[in-house]
């Protein structure tokens, strides 16, 4: 058998006659070198950073903004968020020694950082997707809509709705009344002595009751708060965080909105909501997309959640091409055999619906509001509905006549379903491009929460999530050598910048008097 030995380290205790270079610690096609270019071709300034100071004594300088930007960018694209394990990380992680030159900030400075700096993170954002422009990494013609639910920084015992709040003031109410009758009982027993060996326990009754009362003025504050604002919900921990449902799941927290360009999946823009539904998103996400994107007209793919008639009409208006599936509402009346209003024709020219039996309804004068659409109403003819071989399918004894609701923008939802008919591909394309950012975020990254509190706050940490997405996406498609050489081209830029103030500067100071430039 022969005798193996195993590599052997060099000893901790060995001597150098020189330090290390930090420049050693990371090769020269580490990623990690990628951050510190892009970092350092950002006008930090210009975008808004703030001077983060450190929390040690008085009069220490603070850290550079730039320094704390280059250590979240590495956090989050290497799934470390909480300012406390940045901060270890910094301390033992030799790319983030290499990156930060040997700094460790605090933990206390790095959540300060990503909170007061939320606005800039949010203009990082948009400033990356500029070079995704200046890259032609954007094709500019197709996105797709896509939003999810993200918890937030608040449990959902801490939200209480309205419904909530109504049905425990009830049973408060009752305690309360309970409570009542036992001190009126005790009260009648005032004048009798209790039996041996027990108290009356009137006043432990008396503190019960004061305890309900209390709460029931607390609960009683918090409707009037819910009915002055005008929402449905109240959050206690993080007042912008709700209850939001889809498929059975409740989360408390966020529903983030993005808009993926079709060419290479990557994120041309994004807003963080805090509604339950994504009927209201299309046409402000679209329209986000177009004005990043910097076209005049572009395709935009969503999913049924989508669908919303005001939304396709300004969508239309816009320039922009909307293709949402309908929910088809029809399935219950299908079952029961009777006949549902998509089974009527509109004749354009005419003006009339045609029923399945061939006979006409005609517009009424009046016109009826259904919430914030106006609609124009179609009704048959009695003496038709009389002969009619389907009446039992489509009207009833108490209502002999059938009528038919018509929107007065019903021809922008008409162009929509004739686009709809042969619109596999395109729904197919949507789950692939839409599904992927989330699908990469929530289950590679393993970002399914936010660690911040507030829209403003949570804006900027999303902003954070998808700028390294984006990131990493735009490393894997050009390569870090193609990435790094445009990088370079922009950094003469602020090198004349620089060099400019320095002139400024050196300017003034030979203007200056002559004991001032001593």
């Amino acid at each position: 058998m022969t005798n193996r030995t195993f590599k052997t380290g060099v000893s901790r205790d060995q001597p150098s006659f020189l330090p290390a270079r930090v420049e050693d610690y990371v090769a020269g096609d580490n990623p990690v070198r990628v951050i510190e270019a892009f970092v350092a071709a950002l006008d930090l300034l210009k975008l808004g950073f703030r001077h983060t100071g450190s929390i040690g004594g008085a009069g220490q300088p603070p850290y550079d903004p730039a320094d704390l930007l280059k250590l979240y960018l590495y956090g989050y694209l290497n799934r470390i968020r909480s300012s406390r394990s940045l901060e270890r990380e910094a301390g033992r992680n030799l790319e983030l020694i290499w990156l930060m030159k040997r700094l460790v900030p605090g933990y206390r400075t790095i959540a300060k950082f990503r909170q007061e700096n939320w606005k800039a993170l949010k203009a990082v954002n948009r400033e990356f997707v500029l070079m995704l422009h200046e890259l032609d990494l954007l094709g500019g013609k197709v996105v797709a809509i896509d939003g999810a639910f993200f918890d937030g920084n608040a449990s959902k015992a801490s939200i209480k709705t309205q419904r909530k709040l109504t049905k425990r003031l009830a049973e408060i109410e009752q305690e309360i009344e309970a409570y009542g009758a036992a001190l009126e009982a005790n009260d009648s027993a005032e004048a009798e002595p209790p039996p041996a060996g027990r108290d009356g326990g009137g006043e432990d009754v008396a503190q019960k009751v004061a305890a309900l009362m209390a709460k029931r003025a607390s609960l009683q504050a918090d409707l009037a708060r819910l009915e002055e604002s005008g929402q449905t919900q109240l959050s206690r921990t993080d007042a912008d965080a709700r209850l939001l449902s889809k498929n059975g799941q409740v989360v408390a927290g966020y529903n983030v909105q993005i808009a993926v360009d079709d060419k290479h999946k990557l994120i041309a823009a994004s807003e963080v909501v805090n509604d339950g539904n994504d009927t209201g998103q299309l046409y402000d996400m679209a329209k986000a997309a177009k004005d990043e994107l910097g076209v005049e007209t572009l395709t935009a793919l969503a999913d049924t959640g989508y669908y919303n008639g005001n939304a396709l009409k300004a969508c239309e208006e816009d320039g922009i091409v909307a293709y949402v599936p309908q929910a088809r509402r029809t399935a219950r009346l299908e079952a029961q055999d009777r006949i549902s209003h998509e089974a009527f024709a509109y004749e354009a020219e005419a003006d009339v619906y045609r029923c399945p039996a061939g006979k006409q309804l005609r517009p009424t004068d009046g016109r009826k509001t259904n919430g914030n659409r106006i609609e124009i109403r179609y009704v048959s003819r009695k003496s038709d509905c009389d002969a009619c071989a389907l009446r039992a399918r489509c009207v009833t004894v108490k209502i002999p006549t059938r009528t038919v609701h018509r929107w007065e923008h019903e021809a922008v939802l008409d162009r929509h379903r004739a686009r709809m008919q042969d619109a596999d591909a395109q729904m197919r394309r949507r789950a692939e491009l839409a599904e992927h950012p989330f699908g990469t975020l929530k289950c590679r990254a393993g970002y399914r929460h936010f660690l911040v509190r507030g829209f403003d706050k949570v804006r900027g940490e999303w902003s954070l999530m998808a700028l390294c997405y984006n990131f990493s996406r735009v490393l894997s498609i050009l390569g870090l050598d193609a990435f790094m050489a445009y990088l370079a081209r922009r950094l003469p830029y602020l090198a004349l910048l620089l060099l400019n103030a320095i002139t400024g500067v050196i300017t003034r100071l030979r203007a200056a008097p002559a004991p001032l430039r001593a």
